[in-house]
């Protein structure tokens, strides 16, 4: 279907009929997706071609780059249409990604009770639950009967992002139960909804952090979730499509942080190269440094090398060992506290079950090198007993370290991405050198 289409409009004079035809058959996330492969004077020419009823539906798909593109190149009224026609969360994202000459424009052709909705949202704080809800739900009063909040859905649920979940409203605004499609339909007619509705149910404060909602969503199987204000007034939902987004995002930066980038907003192909090239730099520069010190511990034990030349030859060993088995921690432990799955208050258990892993695999790897060391170098005991006993030292530091740093990290509010990988990797390259060396050093008597 996308080369068909991609066809008619890459032709010698664009097939508007056709076009228009198929469009009407598409979903709109589908219909977003042909935006990207066509240049930028073609997709504005194919936008005018929507359904008149689609067009808000599949520009809230597209990538921010050509909404700008599109929004420069259409009229006020088309601009006008467009926007209002959107959901409030949609706009919000929106003009958070345009030009403040474009913002102005914007608002500008948007109805005066949706600029206030935008503008209230706007002032929340960046990465809040605040700055991420719609205000377009369905409320209803404990009084209702069931008849009169299906009619009421009816008559206004076309504007709302969704009607699975209504939002039960009492006196003041505040939110005292939730009802979900099910109940409603499932109901009497003659049923009030106070009777049906739950009063149990989740709710964010407009402060919490995004990454706190999204665990809600997994914790309780969400479609959507009521934010309310410090007094318990109902002032947004977040639906679930939304709490997906930040999750894609803060697995990204998650990522982007682990692997020693500073994290991007912009898609990679996407992103200049020069912000590519800082955003790596910057890591790769500190890692760099701060391997200083890996180099200032075998320089200070040159003479000892000299003697036993053989010692050189398992150094990449060590400390290769040594960062993949913090890595190995520290990547399940990041991850386990982004689950919800570890608390801070879990250190000691999580202590306790890393270092009985970590004497395990020492003590196997001890072994496997004790047999290969004796098969390359014969009855060297002294040697062999040195290396496996670095070995099994070297994963016991390295899986505590890999463990501690990102829970103490978590503690002082830091982001326990940041402890990851290659941090753990330059620790441990020269804490496993100076266990290694004061190994040998022992075991053959250099003073």
């Amino acid at each position: 279907m996308e080369d068909q289409i991609l066809e008619l409009i890459n032709a010698d004079h664009i097939q508007v009929v056709k076009l228009y035809s198929v469009f009407a058959g598409m979903n709109a996330a589908d219909i977003a997706e042909i935006f990207q492969k066509v240049d930028r004077k073609k997709a504005v020419q194919i936008f005018r071609l929507l359904p008149k009823g689609m067009a808000a539906d599949v520009f809230a798909y597209i990538e921010p780059e050509e909404q700008q593109v599109i929004v420069e190149s259409l009229t006020d009224n088309e601009v006008s249409d467009i926007i209002n026609k959107l959901f409030v969360d949609d706009a919000v994202d929106l003009i958070e990604e345009m030009p403040a000459d474009v913002v102005n424009r914007v608002l500008q052709k948007v109805n005066a009770e949706k600029r206030k909705t935008i503008n209230q949202i706007l002032q929340y704080p960046e990465d809040s639950a605040g700055s991420i809800m719609t205000t377009e739900y369905v409320e209803l009063r404990k009084d209702d009967t069931v008849a009169e909040a299906f009619a009421h859905i009816r008559s206004t649920g076309i504007k709302k992002e969704t009607i699975y979940t209504s939002y039960v409203i009492g006196k003041g605004r505040l939110l005292v139960g939730v009802v979900t499609a099910k109940d409603l339909m499932l109901a009497n007619p003659e049923d009030t909804i106070g009777e049906i509705m739950d009063a149990n149910f989740a709710t964010a404060a407009t402060t919490d952090d995004q990454e706190a909602v999204t665990a809600l969503f997994r914790k309780y199987s969400l479609l959507a979730l009521p934010v309310t204000d410090k007094d318990q007034h109902l002032v947004g939902i977040i639906t679930v499509d939304d709490a997906v987004e930040v999750i894609d995002e803060e697995n990204t930066e998650d990522f982007e942080k682990m692997a020693a980038l500073t994290p991007s907003e912009e898609p990679y192909l996407k992103t200049n190269i020069l912000k590519l090239t800082r955003n790596r730099i910057i890591w790769l520069m500190v890692l760099m440094i701060s391997a200083t010190f890996t180099g200032s511990i075998i320089a200070g034990f040159e003479d000892m090398l000299t003697v036993i030349p053989a010692l050189i030859v398992f150094i990449p060993m060590i400390m290769d060992t040594g960062g993949n088995a913090g890595s190995q921690t520290s990547t399940l432990i990041i991850r386990g506290m982004a689950l919800g799955e570890i608390q801070i208050g879990d250190i000691l258990r999580v202590l306790a079950r890393e270092l009985c892993i970590a004497l395990l695999c020492g003590l196997g790897l001890g072994v496997v090198n004790h047999i290969r060391i004796f098969f390359m170098y014969g009855k060297s005991n002294r040697l062999s007993f040195t290396v496996s006993a670095a070995l099994v030292i070297t994963v016991m530091i390295a899986k505590t370290i890999g463990c501690i740093l990102p829970m103490v990290a978590k503690k002082f509010r830091v982001d326990p991405a940041i402890m990851a990988a290659p941090l753990i990797t330059t620790i441990v390259d020269g804490t496993s050198l100076a266990v290694y060396f004061f190994i040998a050093k022992s075991l053959f008597n250099l003073g």
